[in-house]
């Protein structure tokens, strides 16, 4: 059987998510809310594709990666090339939000360290609403998160599951929140919970 591939997006939705990552990447579903609307508008210029020298650094956009190894597939935003140095930069168009960008980023990274065979200690996210650039060190602990985490997402993904709504303050900010309906089903786990416990009385 062969396994599934595993998209680099899919690290950001399972670290929200994980009902999300599986509603997107296991069943196909996807709609936009105010927030991934802001995002692509955000990306604009990162998703043309369009490569130049900026401030002398060359600067490739949208550049698909993979690596063989880990069975991952996805795009780099941004890929800089510096004085013999790579990293990728993950572009975001809000703020800091736990560690799912450096995930994303660090798996990045890996991807090109397998394609280019070179070592690349270090990458960044540029968050769009301070207007900053933040520095991500790609050192091990981050790596081995990367590697667990592409495994749970392929665990799910060769399972064919739907986990719980977790139904709480994630969901309202969440664009599938009309298709995964987090308050009727997750009052109908608590149902089935407590009708389980009732019959073992």
């Amino acid at each position: 059987m062969t396994e599934p591939v595993v998209l680099i997006s899919a690290l950001e939705h399972f670290v929200y998510c994980e009902r999300q990552c599986a509603l997107i990447h296991g069943d196909g579903v996807w709609m936009d809310n105010a927030h991934t609307v802001r995002g692509s508008h955000a990306h604009r210029r990162v998703d043309s594709g369009q490569h130049r020298r900026e401030r002398g650094v060359l600067t490739l956009r949208s550049i698909p990666l993979w690596s063989e190894a880990l069975g991952l597939s996805g795009r780099a935003d941004t890929v800089e090339f510096d004085d013999g140095a790579v990293y990728p930069v993950e572009h975001k168009s809000g703020v800091r939000h736990g560690k799912a960008a450096d995930l994303q980023v660090c798996a990045q990274a890996m991807c090109l360290e397998e394609m280019m065979r070179v070592e690349i200690p270090v990458a960044y996210v540029w968050y769009g609403g301070p207007r900053r650039r933040a520095q991500v060190l790609l050192d091990r602990e981050l790596r081995a998160d990367v590697v667990n985490t592409v495994e749970s997402i392929r665990g799910q993904l060769r399972s064919g599951e739907l986990p719980a709504a977790p139904n709480d303050a994630r969901c309202g900010e969440c664009q599938l929140e009309p298709h995964c309906l987090p308050s009727v089903t997750a009052t109908a786990t608590r149902i089935a919970r407590l009708t389980s416990e009732a019959l073992l009385l």
